[in-house]
């Protein structure tokens, strides 16, 4: 049966999802790594994919900008269609002077001022982990492809963090926790994740540093999240 913002049938959709937040990235993903991939979905754009990885059934859906949008497309793709597993792979500003432009950072845990989980339950939740099984298969599988991966809490705001006076913005979040990135989905799929008892993980590209104003090329940038994607898609099967 379809969603209101998901036109697949039930079979369309495999129990485990890749998810880039831009639905022209979910169609690069498919067009370039899946063999016999069919379109699932395209209400308002937001595509959806199913196909076969190195022979494994997978679904890639792009999940919108924005914890509203990502709350919108997790809950469905968990509640309605079964989904066990989503995999975010985003992209992520570095709060260390150490991550540098290009690496990848993965979400050990995500921490958000937002009122996004008490919407949900009434529970003033703002700290949620991965599923860690999902996150150690990951960390074994760069290891075994020679990534180096970043890995603890990471921020997800309301806004882009870019575009706001950064004292305030630091007020929003505890000094005494130590933060290495921020982004704006995380925080709402290990929510529901948790809610749901589903499984989910957060890859990110870094995009843009506090401490390197350096302007990522379009190509360097697809390169590196080219190398996140297969990743992800290998830590899947």
């Amino acid at each position: 049966m379809p969603t209101p913002h998901i036109e697949a049938q039930k079979c369309d959709i495999a129990p485990i999802v890749i998810m880039p937040g831009d639905p022209l990235r979910a169609k690069h993903i498919v067009e370039e790594y899946f063999d016999d991939y069919k379109q699932v979905n395209s209400v308002r754009n937001m595509f959806g994919y199913t196909g076969h990885y190195k022979g494994v059934r997978m679904t890639v859906f792009a999940s919108g900008m924005g914890m509203p949008s990502m709350g919108i497309y997790a809950y469905e793709l968990y509640k309605f269609y079964d989904v066990e597993k989503i995999i975010r792979v985003g992209s992520c500003g570095a709060l260390k002077e150490n991550i540098k432009l290009l690496d990848v950072v993965m979400a050990d845990s995500a921490y958000t001022a937002s009122t996004f989980a008490k919407m949900f339950t009434g529970e003033s939740l703002h700290e949620v982990e991965a599923t860690k099984e999902v996150n150690n298969i990951i960390l074994n599988k760069a290891k075994e492809k020679n990534i180096n991966i970043h890995h603890g809490r990471i921020i997800t705001t309301d806004v882009f963090d870019v575009y706001v006076d950064k004292e305030k913005y630091n007020k929003n979040f505890p000094s005494y926790l130590d933060y290495l990135a921020a982004e704006m989905e995380t925080f709402a799929l290990f929510f529901l994740a948790k809610y749901l008892n589903r499984q989910a993980a957060s890859l990110l590209t870094v995009v843009d540093s506090v401490y390197d104003k350096t302007v990522v090329s379009s190509k360097d940038r697809q390169n590196s999240l080219n190398e996140m994607i297969t990743l992800a898609l290998d830590s899947l099967v």
